[in-house]
């Protein structure tokens, strides 16, 4: 993994994307610190799980499909809870 100093990295800032993209992650350092991680869109989406939208989420569910699940709200009056 690259590092980049603060300084450098913000005047930088698209080849530090580019290499991001094609390289891997990128370091960030403030005074000799590890302060941030520039990472490609894909592996982001990778890492945080999102590859999929909620509606193919909800469509890999072992429930999509099934007719027996039952949805029907209960009607009846709320109880009463002293506070």
């Amino acid at each position: 993994m690259h590092a980049w100093q603060m300084q450098e990295a913000k005047a930088r800032l698209s080849e530090v994307v580019k290499c991001a993209e094609s390289e891997g992650p990128q370091n960030i350092t403030l005074h000799g610190q590890s302060v941030a991680v520039v990472v490609s869109r894909a592996m982001f989406e990778r890492l945080s799980g999102n590859e999929f939208s909620l509606v193919e989420f909800m469509q890999r569910s072992p429930l999509y499909g099934s007719q027996d699940i039952d949805l029907e709200r209960n009607t009846s009056v709320t109880r009463e809870v002293s506070l």
